[in-house]
């Protein structure tokens, strides 16, 4: 398939394709599909056979989990740039871990789970490379259960909003809160009256500015400071 430039860098600088040789990579356009998504449409659901991994071009995407009392967990919120189900590479038996949801209208693109791995089966060396990255970033998703799991709400929702920042921005960083606050308050096991008490306290100190759905962080090596 045709990519257009933007959307040729988002795969190119992503994790799971920055090790794929330029013929590789076009094999993996090759069986990828471009999808929109719209707000509320089900992706797929938690036990579902899985032949597909994503990567989110715009709009926004939760996964969640619900409790017996159909009581909704959201485990992530996917922005755009943003691979989510690639978990399923290497199960035996791929099942999605997750439901799948959009929460805001926008577009992906999907790839297909045999053909990616018979690229990595083909070249040992792209497969190390690839092992490597998942390694590395499941050693960040255990980073941030630990943040969820142990560090109080304030942490929390500082940790979130530091996680907006694109990479090497310092100093003012005005972002935009990629879903509704009220996502965002479970996304980070917090109330929505607690992130509301702790982003007024965070604009009351000076730290942030808080504009409907933009949020200025005033100065962001002060703020990871103040994390401390």
């Amino acid at each position: 398939m045709q990519v257009n430039g933007v959307v040729a860098q988002q795969l190119r600088n992503h994790y799971l394709f920055t090790a794929l040789s330029n013929a590789e990579y076009q094999r993996l356009l090759a069986g990828a599909q471009t999808r929109r998504v719209a707000a509320g449409e089900r992706l797929f659901s938690h036990g579902e056979v899985a032949a597909q991994f994503f990567l989110l071009l715009s709009g926004c995407v939760k996964l969640y989990r619900l409790s017996p009392e159909g009581d909704e967990k959201i485990m992530r919120l996917i922005q755009p740039s943003e691979t989510f189900a690639e978990s399923i590479l290497f199960m035996p038996s791929p099942r999605y871990p997750v439901h799948g949801e959009g929460v805001e209208a926008g577009e992906l693109m999907a790839f297909d789970r045999a053909g990616f791995l018979a690229i990595l089966r083909d070249s040992f060396p792209t497969c190390l490379a690839v092992m490597a990255q998942m390694t590395q970033r499941i050693q960040a998703h255990w980073d941030e259960i630990e943040t969820l799991a142990l560090q109080n709400s304030r942490y929390r929702v500082t940790h979130y909003l530091l996680s907006l920042v694109p990479p090497g921005e310092l100093g003012r960083v005005t972002v935009t809160l990629p879903a509704r606050k009220m996502l965002i308050a479970a996304h980070v096991a917090v109330t929505p009256e607690t992130l509301s008490r702790t982003l007024r306290a965070l604009s009351d100190e000076g730290l942030i500015e808080v504009a409907g759905d933009s949020v200025t962080l005033r100065d962001v090596e002060r703020l990871r400071h103040h994390m401390h």
